[in-house]
């Protein structure tokens, strides 16, 4: 029997597990570990073997005024002995109002360091993003045989966004209260990331354009009912408006917290609830105001033999996403509702801000 190979997507799936654990893994020579996950004794592990880095995106390098000269990343200088507390409350926004002064400290420049270090760095957030942890990363060179060894090649063609697919593995019929003629389709990513599901009511044409929600999930919106979002008003109403037109498609997408992921959606509610509108506390973790991906809302509707949509969307950015991804747009259909107090300034923000047509 020949020896298993393991795909670029395997090397991906355990990088990832790795970080959430709060390990330390060797990537080309390199240390790499979450700053939000690592132990105190993983910390003083890697800055016994040699100067520690602390990788920050350039967000969260700017709310601290710190110099990304990496261009998306910032490197952070580390002192031999700081401390777990110190890392944490660099790499945390919620300790930034009790503990504001945390400098001054030094960037690294690109030329200071091996090229190679810089693009570690790069991948190293790209990863901590990926295991929906704060995209922050401690990197330390050195050796460590008895660490579990990745190649950096071999995770970037994991992440590379070309290399992308969704394999479409089940289907069933499952009435709705509000769409009783509905099929449930299940979509796995190639990436090994969560699947995604596309909700067909009726038989819609696939001659002409299909009324479409792409829909993120929102576990407190869709499930809970909160009142800081419109996103269970928006996804009942969407379902009650194509079940109406008597066919039309909702996907629903695994990219909760416009892509960052349900724990740090609580950490930007958190900021939010002290004074940060919805995009700065976005910025203030990290990461961008959208981190989405709406190309997976494109793959599932062409694997279901569509190519032209109407979007029913406040968001300009998803039709112009779908006319990226090579679909005829044939119109908007606005689905402007549950406005609560509780999100009032919410969806003010998302208006001034983020383009939304409220």
């Amino acid at each position: 029997m020949s020896a298993f190979v393991a795909t670029p997507t395997d090397h991906l799936e355990r990088a990832v597990g790795e970080l959430r654990r709060g390990s330390v893994m060797n990537v080309d020579g390199m240390l790499i570990a979450s700053a939000e996950a690592i132990s105190p004794e993983h910390l003083a592990a890697m800055q016994a073997m040699g100067p520690v880095t602390l990788v920050l995106t350039d967000r969260r390098a700017a709310v601290l005024k710190l110099r990304a000269y990496d261009g998306e990343v910032a490197r952070v200088v580390l002192d031999a002995d700081a401390g777990l507390s110190l890392v944490q409350a660099l790499a945390d926004p919620s300790q930034d109002m009790a503990n504001p002064m945390k400098g001054p400290f030094v960037t690294r420049r690109a030329e200071e360091g091996a090229e190679g270090e810089a693009g570690l760095a790069t991948t190293a957030v790209k990863l901590c993003k990926r295991a929906g942890l704060l995209p922050a990363a401690l990197i330390c060179e050195g050796f460590a045989t008895d660490l579990q060894s990745f190649e950096k090649a071999i995770l970037d063609i994991a992440m590379d966004s070309q290399a992308f697919s969704l394999a479409r593995f089940a289907d069933a019929h499952v009435p709705l209260s509000l769409a009783s003629d509905a099929q449930l389709y299940g979509f796995r990513p190639s990436d090994g990331g969560p699947d995604h599901f596309a909700v067909v009511v009726g038989d819609p044409s696939r001659a002409e354009p299909v009324l479409v929600r792409a829909h993120s999930e929102c576990f407190t919106g869709d499930l809970l009912g909160s009142l800081k979002c419109d996103c269970g008003p928006q996804l009942r109403t969407a379902l009650a408006q194509i079940s109406a037109n008597g066919s039309g498609v909702l996907l629903y997408l695994a990219q909760e917290g416009r892509g960052i992921g349900m724990a740090n959606k609580l950490r930007a509610y958190s900021l939010q609830d002290e004074g940060f509108d919805t995009v700065d506390a976005n910025h203030r973790l990290g990461f961008e105001d959208d981190e989405r991906d709406f190309r997976v809302a494109a793959l599932m509707l062409q694997s279901l033999g569509f190519s032209a949509v109407r979007v029913m969307t406040n968001n300009p950015r998803k039709l112009a996403a779908f006319e990226r991804h090579g679909f005829e747009v044939a119109g908007r259909e606005p689905l402007a509702v549950g406005q609560t107090v509780q999100n009032a300034a919410y969806l003010a923000t998302k208006a001034r801000r983020s383009g939304h047509l409220l």
